[in-house]
């Protein structure tokens, strides 16, 4: 490929990350496009400097192409600042939901170099190995379903610290067609388990072989076997959290709205399936289509209808609004930290602020949202200057309420 052409592609992608195509049918493209420019922004960003630098020293100079380059440039700084910002946007939202003195709740304050971005990591950020921590894997939680009722569990190598460790269950995304637990979720997995948790990272049934409600009886099934299994790992059963993304972060959503709900629980209708906290990121939380919004509904229509609940809205109007966690929130809700990309084209952040609106107005527990500059669907599934971000954010938040939790245990057991 020539010089010029190179370049050409560059700047559209870099354009598309920028500012990518809204809708439902160019959002696809658009996410794919963009989240890996986005997220890789300084590999690129070298990677168009060096081309340009090479070319400009040869004998024949495209006079096009390295004005493209300069523009790509441009762009790509950009969206490294912008990947940058989210160190101070995801502090915001935790002081704007928890108080600016929640630091002197965690067991620290963190320092500059624990904020800093770890740019020795993102050099291969797709080489995910930690040392601290120790992963057993492929543990059945449900034989009956096969290698679609395993898990894997993280822990700390050196071991848990006295009286069990906080417990974090992650659940995988993939439109609840595709995905599986060792392919999302590991920076958080592996910060975490490095600072003494307990991580579990699971299947589920997938559609359209499976169909729902298939999906989340099994993330329940799960949560039911790390209370009963957890503590033979060095996991407190009573302290757990739960997260994932996008089909996951509906999965995580839905899960710890309804605990003990007979419907999703067939068969272990007595098991207690609560959680603590939620951490959804970029979840579907409107599969009835309730919020109004075009984009919802051409999902539940064009998606969730064929491929996931096989029916029609129109023929089973409950089955959505049951599978919908906006439709779900009680005043009993767990504590919540939303996270969703502002330029998500998968699914749009409108679902995001509606759902965080509703909890903030009937929910009795903490609810933080951070609403994330620049970000595309599936922003943390490896180390990146965005996701080193979260992953952080999220650890200042399930350290402040694990730190919460035990002084209420405490104060109860006093």
């Amino acid at each position: 490929m020539s010089f010029l052409r190179r370049q050409i592609v560059t700047a559209a992608l870099t354009a598309n990350a920028i500012r990518p195509l809204p809708g439902f049918r160019p959002g696809i493209p658009a996410f794919m496009a963009g989240w890996l420019v986005g997220e890789l922004a300084p590999h690129a960003l070298a990677l168009t400097v060096a081309d340009a630098a090479a070319h400009a020293r040869g004998p024949r100079r495209d006079v096009r192409g390295l004005a493209l380059a300069a523009a790509s440039t441009a762009g790509l700084s950009y969206l490294v600042w912008q990947a940058r910002k989210v160190q101070h946007q995801a502090e915001d939202s935790l002081v704007e939901a928890l108080g600016a003195d929640y630091v002197e709740q965690l067991d620290a304050e963190p320092t500059p170099a624990d904020l800093a971005v770890p740019w020795r990591r993102l050099v291969n950020p797709f080489r995910m190995r930690d040392a601290r921590v120790r992963v057993e894997k492929n543990i059945a939680y449900d034989p009956a379903i096969g290698k679609r009722g395993l898990l894997d569990v993280y822990s700390p190598a050196d071991g848990v610290p006295d009286g069990g460790a906080p417990v974090l269950i992650q659940v995988h995304g993939g439109g609840w067609t595709i995905g599986n637990k060792d392919q999302q979720g590991i920076p958080l997995m592996q910060h975490l388990a490095g600072k003494g948790w307990v991580c579990v990272a699971i299947n589920y049934r997938l559609s359209p072989r499976a169909e729902w409600p298939a999906h989340v009886i099994d993330v329940k099934k799960a949560i039911a076997w790390v209370k009963a299994n957890i503590a033979e790992h060095g996991g407190d059963p009573d302290y757990i959290a739960i997260t994932g993304g996008s089909a996951g972060g509906h999965l995580v959503a839905l899960a710890a709205l309804t605990p003990g709900d007979a419907a999703y629980q067939p068969g272990f209708e007595d098991a207690d399936t609560s959680v603590q906290v939620a951490v959804p990121h970029y979840g579907v939380y409107d599969f009835a289509g309730s919020t109004g919004t075009r984009a919802a509904e051409q999902l539940r229509d064009l998606f969730l209808a064929p491929r996931v609940l096989k029916t029609t809205f129109a023929a089973d109007p409950q089955a959505f609004e049951d599978a919908s966690p906006i439709l779900r929130i009680t005043p009993e809700a767990p504590d919540f930290f939303v996270l969703h990309g502002a330029y998500d084209t998968l699914v749009p952040v409108a679902q995001a602020r509606a759902f965080v609106e509703k909890l903030r107005r009937i929910s009795k527990r903490s609810v933080v949202y951070a609403e994330l500059p620049g970000a595309q669907h599936a922003f943390d599934i490896f180390p990146s200057i965005r996701s080193s971000h979260v992953v952080r954010a999220i650890d200042r938040y399930l350290h402040w309420h694990w730190n919460q939790y035990r002084r209420e245990r405490g104060r109860v057991a006093g």
